[in-house]
């Protein structure tokens, strides 16, 4: 075409129609438009793309052609052999085009290798495959049955998604003739269905009717759609509801749950709807029935809200109303009955009681009176009152309710010191109830009985040297009555111990009979003393008793052995001259006599046994000595080689703890003659210098190192005591010993023990190796320090807290009772009559047999007279149980009265203070007993003509007419008759009177003297919690205590009498009185609503009857309502109904019909009137409001709503409010709105609220989704009326939809060599806004080199922009922005990830320009060297670098045998040792070549330096070697005697193969013979004299030279040179010859002090071992014990107190093992005298006593924490009893026993004790 008008048209004419015609060709290419119809299966075709593109099927395959749909969903598929288009799914047209016309489908064919892009649409078109259908299928419309003929009623439309003549066409109605069909056609088209009322309905005819809507649309075949309408007709309110019962009556009992219903009231109505709607209330109520019942309005049940209580009321009568929608109602009458049931419990008030009697009060004394009573009626009410026979006590009945606790028999303080009585008062009712109370009555004491020693007599064993005011034992005594009677001191008798008086050696404390040495004894000068103690009581007159008490004096080890040979003086001279020294033949047998040690001890016993042994020896095998004679003889026969001279150290030994020893020092010579003694001693005498300078180094050492060992055991003491004394000055509360084993208590003897009894806990077991303890923490009693006052128990460590302040007895620690029996000895026990019978105390076989000891039962157990009492308290005191303690224990009941004084004891401390079969011995007089019970009898006599003088003179008057019986009987009968009605007063007084008017004058009713109200405490008491009425004591008038208010307290009651007594509390009377509270008019009528609202309709026929709320008055009698009166209104009248039970009630009668145009409301005033004086009058307001008909439908206030919004408006916005407006009221002018005609995707967004009429936005708006709305609206009335309107609601676009980028077709890798404006992406944008906002540009960032070019439409291609380099950027984010056009604008972006692939272009580059490394010599083959490091540019293979050596050589072998490269890593090895000697550089070339095709390399150079070590130690060139080893004389220099200081002596020469600092060479002089003689120059070698010889130095020395390097480390060189000082070289030779004599005379010496040093040293090492065991086995013993055992937690550390550091029991003890049976031992019972702490009579020579007391556990093997600490002394090893019967165990230390046995105290609390290694349970318990 082009070619064809060239001829008319001009060049530029011609190119701009070419550029237009391409343009236009352009534009259409790939348009390609299909038509198909809906729900075609899947895979059908749509069209041939290859043919209307002109595209081959072999270009779709190769270049990737594929389909894309702009939605999620792919509907089209391209089939790349074909290049066919077929459906992907079913396609729905009304699913994918809602309400869209025409629906065309969009997507796009990409091929992928040619970067382009074909748009195709599809356009759906429609079929009929939809029905007509309705939103609901079934419609409920309700119609007034009084709704005129002709009204419409709409109905709700049919819906068809199909379009055009598929769509709806008509309507059709069948069913019934009183319905039509209207069917009005919009403005829009659309049909709208309408229900017409053809005929008048009616309820009673028919209620419902039925009918079928039918929908048809114009599809070929039709197709229908129905909807079933029900129509309910409304009926009118023309029915009152009717009661089932006129009356319902109901029995309920009192204990009914609250919340139960009673009773359910029943009420029917005809009518439906609200009309016949019944609800429930109460009419007619009293105010106590409102609180108590409930009336559900919806159900008519009556439930119970609060507990029902008939003693309260009885009975109770409800009127009901139940009242329909429409005002009409009924009424009914309800009657409930309360019956009674056993629901209260006897309430027992005591009014007046004794809290302490005296124990000799005579029987019949009243202690108390009791008022009871029992709430309930019937035998329910009847109340039987008792108390246990157990207390001597006894009830006696007084008047009426009352009654009197009196005595039953004479009372024992020290048998019951205190008595709870319990009253029990039981009612009849079935289960019977029943309550108590206590009455706490305390006995008080009269002093009778003397104060009992707890131990027949006393012995205590006192140490000597003892520390002036030791505590030595405490006795012990108590007094079985209580206070001040019980409080005992204690005084000595008078006596004299050698002369001098008994208080100047001893005294006692007088509180707690402490026993005290005021002096040091001294075994030697008194070995026993003997003393009185007195005990004597606090009482008047006071009581007292004596015991007597045996001290013994045990020795002390205090005197050291006495050698008596030989003498000290020989001893002293044994190395000057002859003396001393004892002959030894050479030819003496082994055993031979050779001396004999004598010496002797002042002590005695087993401080007197002597042993003996040898402590040093010149030689040590060649003598022993006898342990037990002291006899030194031959160990074996002397040899020739044994020295001529022995000098022997025995050391003798006593066996006390500690022993004390002393020594002995014999000269042994051997020789077969005197004169050959004398020659040797001669020669011995002469002086010996040759081992010189060794022989002091050795002595020096040996003595370093024993001085060492004596500072280190000093230390060690010193720490010990250092802990002691802290332990002796921690407070008793600190806590310093928490945590701190028991082994740690350990005495200078040996003995662990504490001074104290206590008690431990131990749970174990058998197979465990820990165990728990319990200590009690009050368990130690205090002793006293060395100087207490003679007259004041001081605490050594501070006093125990409890004693102290006096606490109570219950601060002593509990244990848990053990089943032992203990006896009791019937020594002095004081003795009673009873009933003329002498009695003795019982033993205990009660509750002490099952039971831990208490404080009685131990000292029963030491055999101690000990006072018992009976009951129950005893049992409770055995199963409280303390621990004994030495000087407290046994007193502790007596301190604690006597601390607490007069004052009333706790419950706690009575307790604790009870004592079970325990006596006492009375001393009252006989004269006493008379005069008390004549004093009983004149009472009694005095009581009973009080108040009966009249009938007592009425008996006597009769006297001569009946007999004796009949006049007893009548007097009987009259004193019965009088007390009945004696102190019955009646009083009457008005209700409000003041507090503190006048009642009654009671005095004088009851005949009282105002002297006897005043003096013995007259008071009222009331059964009630308020006390109403109150005494005058002055003038024994009644009056009010508080204000009478009648219809409070006696509420629904006719007759109000409140009962109240009058109580004496001296003569335990008491007199009833009654008041009655009359009423007077104080209150007004009252409604319980002062308004009242009532709700009429204006169709109510006159006539009508509307019940009205009853008045209330409190009041009664005339005072009580009496009248009702309406004013206000001529519609309404009032009507009064008079019930059965005479209550007026008060009726509205409407008296003329209602019309509510004329009047909605009319007020009325309801009055009530009593028959008082003046008369009180109270009102009601009435409202009676007129209900409406339903005769207006409602009105929109606009036929049509129109709103624009946003769609961004927010979610639950209000959009609009439609208004509605009806004339009429109530229900009938309530509307609701409801939609009509909507949508459902409107209804998905829109809300209508029925109430309000707005249209709230539920789901967010969406202009692309959908840009306007419309729907119809309707408005409906209660009474079924109703309008309709428009609502159309449009949406305006806002730019809230950013572009959207999708990736079309993108590349994720490109080679760096491609060339420029290459396509590496598709992209496709787009903006779902419209207008400016749906805008889009698009944009690249500059910095990358890639641009975007415009394809079709919203199409983009990213393409290169220049050509790329790897090398610089290896991977590109290349980000694609998007903007559309609105204000703000928005933005999205995508991001094209793409790789840069690589290609080989450079070549590996080193580090470093070249390379250099020191490698020092010897080192390791295959050592590191460095590490050569290349990097090329390029990535992947073509970056992977290898590196290899280039060719050389060293030293003529090849490189490859010196070093060797990492061919990955680069790193260079050392595969030979270098020396640096031999080769001292190393050149090479290292080359780098990449993994490229092909490969390229680079070269660098690498330098080694060899770094010398310092591997050669110096070489001595002079003097040589053979010199110095010292053959002949080779190598002696010679220096004069007269060389000057510095003059050259000798040098030694040395070289070293090593270089620099490893070379260089220093020289010292390390041995010499004479050390400052000779000197030697630092650098030189030079040996030159220091200083000048003198001639006290010896002629030959000896230097050894040490030649050193500078290396690190240092290697050294020796060379010795011998050195005489002479003056010629003759003299130089006489000194060789005389020294190469050989030397004999410092061997012995020296070897002997050699083994000296070896000794100690060994000795040192093998005690600080010894140390460290010990230290270790107590930690590993702290960690086997729990965490919680707590071995001495919280025991203080005054209870761990020795004086003269000795801790040891002075308890007798025995013990009870039981072993497993895998303990390889059998059971074993070791009695109390088996464990002693003493030697046997020949202690075994070879036996070692402990070094730092060791525990028996240890020493027998056992393990470390078999036996406590305290025990461990006093145990003897197991080994010592096996096969020794008890008896003899027994033997082996009687005095020890005896010892042990006469302590102070007794062990009271087993102790439970667990062996590690060996399950082994200990108990030790106290016997006699």
């Amino acid at each position: 075409m082009c070619a064809a008008r060239k001829g008319c048209w001009g060049r530029r004419q011609r190119a701009l129609l070419c550029c237009v015609l391409v343009a236009a060709w352009e534009a259409a290419c790939g348009q390609l438009r299909y038509s198909v119809p809906e729900e075609l299966p899947k895979g059908s075709f749509v069209g041939d793309v290859a043919k209307d593109l002109a595209l081959q099927p072999a270009t779709l395959r190769d270049r990737g052609a594929r389909i894309l749909d702009r939605g999620r969903t792919r509907y089209f598929a391209l089939h790349v052999n074909s290049g066919h288009l077929v459906t992907a799914e079913r396609l729905d047209r009304e699913q994918l085009c809602r309400l869209v016309e025409p629906c065309v489908l969009l997507c796009e064919v990409i091929v992928e290798g040619e970067m382009k892009i074909y748009r195709i649409e599809v356009e759906i078109t429609d079929i009929n495959d939809n029905a007509p259908s309705f939103r609901n299928a079934e419609i409920e419309l309700t119609v007034n049955e009084m709704a005129a003929p002709g009204s419409r009623f709409p109905l709700s439309k049919g819906r068809d998604p199909d379009v055009g003549v598929n769509s709806l066409q008509s309507y059709e109605l069948s069913g019934d003739e009183h319905f039509s069909l209207s069917v009005q056609a919009g403005a829009d088209g659309e049909k709208r269905p309408e229900l017409v009322l053809a005929k008048a309905l009616d309820r009673e005819e028919a209620a419902f009717h039925e009918l079928v809507l039918r929908a048809s649309d114009g599809g070929e075949p039709a197709r229908t759609g129905t909807a079933r309408i029900r129509v309910s007709v409304l009926d009118a309110n023309d029915n009152a509801p009717v009661f089932s019962q006129a009356v319902y009556a109901v029995h309920v009992p009192e204990d009914v749950p609250v919340g139960s219903t009673l009773v359910t009231l029943t009420a029917t109505d005809a009518d439906e709807g609200i009309n016949g709607d019944v609800k429930y209330s109460l009419k007619t109520v009293t105010d106590v029935a409102s609180e108590i019942f409930h009336l559900d309005p919806e159900t008519g049940s009556i439930r119970l809200l609060r507990s029902l209580d008939f003693e309260k009321d009885d009975s109770y009568h409800l009127e009901a109303q139940a009242q329909d929608g429409g005002g009409l109602f009924d009424t009914s009458t309800v009657s409930i009955s309360v019956t009674d049931v056993n629901d209260n419990a006897p309430e027992l008030i005591v009014t007046s009681a004794l809290s302490e009697i005296s124990e000799d009060a005579p029987p019949g004394t009243v202690v108390a009176l009791l008022h009871v009573q029992d709430r309930d009626s019937g035998a329910n009410g009847e109340v039987q009152c008792s108390v246990v026979k157990s207390v001597p006590f006894r009830l006696e009945r007084a008047l009426d309710n009352y009654y009197s606790v009196v005595t039953a028999r004479e009372l024992d303080r020290e048998d019951v010191s205190e008595y709870n009585v319990t009253v029990w008062a039981s009612d009849g009712g079935s289960p019977s109830l029943r309550s108590s109370a206590v009455l706490a009555l305390r006995v008080l004491d009269v002093n009778d009985n003397a104060p009992v020693f707890a131990e027949a007599r006393y012995s205590a064993r006192l140490p000597e040297n003892n520390a002036e005011g030791a505590l030595v034992l405490t006795v012990r005594a108590w007094d079985a009555d209580w206070g001040q009677n019980a409080r005992v001191r204690y005084r000595l008798a008078e006596g004299r111990v050698r002369g001098a008086p008994l208080s100047s050696y001893v005294s006692v404390q007088a509180e707690t009979g402490a026993l005290y040495a005021l002096r040091s004894f001294d075994y030697e000068e008194v070995r026993e003393v003997g003393l009185w103690v007195r005990a004597e009581d606090g009482g008047a007159p006071a009581l007292s008793s004596n015991v007597s008490v045996r001290l013994l004096i045990v020795d002390e080890n205090d005197n050291a052995p006495q050698v008596l040979y030989p003498p000290a003086a020989a001893a002293a001279a044994a190395g000057a001259g002859w003396t001393g020294v004892e002959l030894a033949p050479r030819s003496a047998e082994p055993g031979a006599l050779v001396a004999k040690v004598v010496a002797v001890d002042a002590d005695a016993g087993q401080n007197a046994w002597l042993s003996y042994e040898l402590a040093k020896a010149t030689e040590p095998g060649l003598f022993r000595v006898g342990l037990h004679s002291g006899e030194v003889r031959t160990a074996r026969s002397p040899l020739a080689r044994d020295a001529p001279r022995h000098s022997l150290v025995v050391v003798v030994k006593d066996q006390g703890r500690p022993a004390l020893s002393a020594t002995a020092t014999l000269t042994v010579v051997l020789a077969e003659s005197v004169a050959e003694l004398l020659s040797e001693l001669g020669s011995a005498a002469a002086p010996a210098e040759p081992a010189g300078s060794l022989t002091r180094w050795l002595v020096l050492a040996v003595a370093a190192v024993s001085c060492l060992f004596l500072a280190f055991l000093l230390l060690l003491l010193a720490l010990r005591l250092r802990r002691w004394r802290r332990s002796q000055l921690l407070p008793p509360a600190s806590g310093a010993l928490r945590g701190v084993p028991a082994s740690h208590f350990v005495g200078i003897d040996g003995v662990r023990a504490f001074l104290h009894s206590y008690s431990h806990e131990v749970s174990l077991t058998a197979d465990s190796r820990k165990s728990q303890r319990r200590w009690a923490a009050d368990s130690c009693c205090n002793t006293l320090p060395a100087r207490p006052p003679p007259d004041k128990a001081a605490p050594l460590l501070g006093e125990d807290a409890a004693g102290a302040r006096g606490a109570p007895p219950d601060a002593l620690p509990k244990r848990r009772p053990a089943h032992r029996r203990w006896a009791v000895s019937q020594g002095n026990v004081p003795r009673r009559r009873v009933n003329g019978q002498r009695r003795f105390p019982r033993k205990r076989q009660g509750s002490c047999a099952r039971c831990e000891p208490c404080v009685q039962c131990r000292a029963e157990a030491a055999g101690a007279a000990v006072h018992h009492g009976g009951g129950e308290e005893g049992a409770e005191r055995c199963s409280q149980p303390r621990p004994l303690r030495p000087g407290r224990s046994l007193a502790v009941s007596a301190a604690v009265r006597a601390a607490s004084g007069t004052a009333v004891r706790s419950r706690a401390t009575r307790r604790r203070g009870r004592r079970s079969g325990r006596q006492r011995v009375r001393s009252r007089s006989g004269s006493r007993s008379r005069r008390r019970r004549a004093g009983s009898a004149a009472g009694s006599s005095r009581r009973a003509s009080g108040g009966g003088g009249e009938v007592a003179e009425m008996c006597t008057a009769r006297e001569g007419r009946w007999g004796r019986k009949q006049r007893a009987l009548l007097c009987c009968v009259l004193v019965a008759a009088w007390e009945a009605a004696w102190g019955q007063l009646r009083y009457s007084v008005p209700e409000e009177l003041p507090k503190g008017s006048f009642i009654g004058d009671a005095a004088k009713d009851l005949a009282l003297q105002l002297a006897t109200l005043r003096d013995r405490g007259a008071r009222v008491v009331s059964a009630d919690k308020t006390q109403y009425f109150t005494l005058h004591a002055n003038s024994g008038h009644l009056v009010t205590a508080e204000r009478l208010d009648r219809e409070q307290l006696c509420e629904g009651m006719q007759r109000c009498v409140l009962r109240c007594e009058v109580i004496v509390e001296g003569e335990m009377k008491f007199y009833g009185i009654e008041v009655e509270i009359t009423d007077i008019n104080d209150n007004v009528p009252s409604f319980r609503e002062a308004e009242k609202e009532l709700t009429m309709s204006e169709t109510t026929a006159p006539g009508s009857l509307f019940p009205l709320a009853d008045a209330h008055d409190p009041d009664v009698g005339v005072n009580s309502l009496q009248s009702y009166e309406l004013s206000g209104d001529e519609h309404f009248s009032l009507s009064v109904q008079v019930g059965a039970d005479g209550e007026k009630r008060p009726e509205l009668v409407l008296a003329k019909a209602l019309d509510r145009e004329e009047a909605a409301f009319h007020e009325l005033v309801l009055r009530a009137m009593d028959g008082g004086e003046p008369s009180r009058t109270g009102t009601a307001r009435i409202r009676v409001s007129v209900l409406d008909a339903n005769d207006n439908a409602p009105v929109f206030s606009q036929a049509v709503y129109a709103v624009r919004v946003p769609e961004d408006v927010p979610v639950g916005s209000t959009l609009l409010t439609l208004t509605a407006t009806d004339a009429d009221e109530g229900h009938n002018g309530k509307v609701k709105y409801l939609f009509k005609k909507i949508t459902d995707k409107a209804l998905k967004i829109f809300h209508l609220d029925p109430e309000t009429g707005s249209i709230r936005l539920v789901r967010s708006l969406d202009f692309e989704y959908g840009d306007s709305y419309e729907m119809e609206v309707h408005a409906r009335d209660g009474g079924g009326l109703f309008d309709t309107s428009t609502v159309s609601i449009s949406v305006t676009d806002v730019n809230d939809n950013a572009p959207e980028i999708s990736v079309r077709s993108a590349l994720n890798e490109i080679s760096e060599d491609a060339p420029s404006g290459t396509v590496v992406a598709l992209l496709h944008v787009q903006d779902r806004d419209s207008g400016a906002n749906g805008e889009v540009q698009c944009s690249v960032v500059e910095s990358v080199p890639f641009r975007l070019e415009r394809a079709l439409d919203n199409y983009y291609s990213v393409v290169t922009a220049r050509e790329l380099d790897r090398e610089e950027v290896s991977e590109y984010n290349v980000t694609v922005w998007a903007s559309d056009g609105g204000s703000p604008s928005l933005r999205s972006s995508a991001v094209l990830a793409l790789r840069v692939l690589d290609v080989n272009d450079n070549a590996p580059v080193f580090a470093e320009a070249r390379y250099s490394a020191r490698l020092p010599e010897n080192n390791a083959e295959g050592a590191l060297v460095l590490t050569v490091r290349a990097w090329d540019a390029d990535w992947g293979q073509n970056a992977r670098v290898r590196y290899r050596l280039a060719e050389g050589r060293v030293r003529g072998a090849p490189l490859s045998s010196y070093v060797s490269v990492q061919a990955e890593t680069g790193a260079l090895y050392a595969l030979r040792s270098f020396d640096y000697e031999e080769v001292r550089e190393v050149g090479l070339w290292v080359r780098a070549e990449d993994g490229g095709a092909p490969a390229l390399s680079s070269n660098v150079s690498v330098r080694l330096l060899i770094v010398d070590e310092n591997d050669n130690a110096p070489q001595v060139l002079y003097p040589p070697a053979a010199a110095a080893a010292g053959a002949g004389w080779t190598g002696v220099e010679l220096a004069p005697r007269s060389a000057e200081p510095g003059a050259l002596v000798a040098k030694v020469v040395a070289v070293d193969a090593d270089a620099g600092q490893n070379a260089w060479l220093s020289y010292e002089l390390a041995k010499a013979t004479e050390p400052g003689l000779f000197r030697v120059g630092l650098h030189s070698g030079e040996v030159r004299t220091a200083r000048s010889p003198l001639a006290r130095d010896a002629p030959r020395h000896s230097l050894v030279v040490v030649v050193k390097d500078q290396g690190r480390p240092a290697l050294s060189a020796t060379a010795t040179l011998t050195v005489v000082l002479a003056e010629s070289v003759a003299e130089l030779l006489s000194e060789l010859g005389s020294a190469a004599a050989p030397a004999e005379p410092t061997g012995s010496l020296t070897r002997w002090l050699v083994l000296a040093v070896a000794a100690v040293s060994c000795l040192f090492l093998a005690f600080l071992l010894l140390l460290l065991a010990l230290r270790l086995r107590r930690w590993r013993r702290s960690q086997l014990l729990p965490p919680a055992s707590g071995a001495l937690r919280g025991v203080p550390a005054s209870h761990f107190v020795g004086i003269d550091g000795v801790r040891a029991f002075l308890h007798s003890y025995s013990h009870e093992v039981s072993l497993t049976a895998d303990s390889r031992k059998s059971q074993r019972r070791w009695a109390a005298d088996s464990c002693c702490n003493t030697l046997p009579a020949r202690p075994p020579p070879d036996k070692a006593a402990p070094l730092l007391g060791e525990d028996a556990a240890g020493a027998r093997g056992a393990p470390p924490d078999a036996l406590p600490a305290a025990f461990q002394p006093l145990f003897p090893p197991p080994e010592a009893l096996h096969g020794i019967s008890v008896p003899q165990v027994q033997v082996l230390s009687p005095s020890l026993v005896e010892s042990h046995t006469a302590g102070l105290g007794t062990l009271d609390q087993p102790i439970q004790i667990h062996s590690q290694g060996l399950s082994t349970l200990e108990q030790i318990n106290t016997h006699d």
